[in-house]
């Protein structure tokens, strides 16, 4: 097939345009880097929060998938929309334009979030309205997944949860420079409870977005490795293999909430949207379990590639090799 990807030197992109070239198809990248981190696609440089234009392309596309995104814990609410919703806007009018038959949009399980442990989570669960959404990050994806309902093909939305693995830029590198430098705590609640999550090693996922395109599956999938692990011992597990520090400090998730929301507030006002040490979003991701019910995505993609252990070996190594100049 002929596969148009958007975010094709992210995370996610780089490791799917390398296995879809791998697979025989013909891959046209799409970034807004000068070249291509991928060798052997096709490339085309362009930020898609301007429109875009296929038209040029003169040739059929059989499916586009869009990964690009502004996948980070925190930025300003406009840089959120301008690469979330118009990106995603622009991808389907350009799409539409040329009549692609089949659009994959890569959107987030941070769209069903809400403040406490939410388990067994479907496609069919409740999704916060926009305005109810935990952060900016799962309101723009959400927002979307309502943009691509304006796609007249056929449409698959992915949502996957917690990816993990060799090139990660946004979980990985955070939680070992915070270990490193002594700012991550370990939360405790009131309950005594302790958070238990789903992840999705990365070659998993890219199977499963390979399996869309390839079979023509529509629909909306969520997107997890169906091995919940509690999430405070996965991080300690990563830290031990890798020789970070392990957390000392004890904090209630009601303080660390205060705090981060202080801290955010600062960054809004005072500091252009600048990163802080910790966030509500983040606070959230350690301390409330949230798992899934895959049974969907096994019925109709399969299982999952690659065990959360084979996942974590893998990352061990790369990041003992390669990963560990991110920090």
């Amino acid at each position: 097939m002929k596969i148009l990807l958007t975010g094709s030197n992210g995370f996610v992109g780089s490791h799917l345009a390398a296995e879809l070239l791998s697979r025989g198809h013909r891959v046209i990248g799409l970034g807004r880097s000068c070249t291509s981190r991928v060798n052997g696609i096709a490339y085309l440089q362009h930020d898609l929060r301007n429109p875009l234009d296929l038209v040029r392309l003169n040739e059929a596309i059989d499916v586009m998938i869009h990964c690009a995104a502004l996948a980070s814990p925190w930025a300003s609410p406009s840089a959120f929309h301008q690469n979330n919703v118009l990106g995603t806007k622009h991808v389907v009018d350009a799409a539409n334009s040329v009549h692609i038959p089949h659009l994959i949009y890569i959107s987030s399980s941070s769209v069903f979030y809400e403040p406490r442990d939410q388990t067994a989570i479907n496609e069919e669960s409740f999704i916060p309205a926009p305005h109810d959404q935990i952060n900016e990050y799962s309101r723009t994806k959400l927002l979307g997944e309502h943009a691509c309902q304006a796609f007249r093909g056929k449409l698959t939305i992915l949502r996957p949860r917690a990816v993990f693995g060799p090139r990660d830029t946004v979980l990985l590198p955070r939680i070992l420079r915070a270990a490193q430098e002594g700012r991550l705590p370990r939360l405790t609640r009131s309950d005594g409870q302790t958070a238990v999550g789903d992840l999705i090693y990365i070659d998993s996922l890219v199977s499963y977005i390979v399996k869309a395109a390839e079979s023509q599956t529509s629909g909306c999938f969520n997107l997890t490795n169906n091995e919940p692990v509690a999430i405070s011992s996965f991080v300690d597990e990563v830290l031990k293999r890798l020789g970070y520090p392990l957390p000392t400090k004890t904090v209630p998730v009601g303080l660390a909430m205060f705090i981060a929301g202080i801290l955010e507030l600062v960054s809004g006002l005072f500091l252009n949207y600048r990163e802080p040490p910790i966030t509500r979003f983040g606070v959230s991701v350690f301390a409330y379990s949230k798992t899934f019910d895959q049974r969907r995505t096994l019925e109709h993609l399969g299982p999952p590639k690659v065990s959360v252990n084979e996942g974590l070996e893998a990352l061990t190594q790369w990041w003992k090799t390669e990963g560990h100049k991110l920090c």
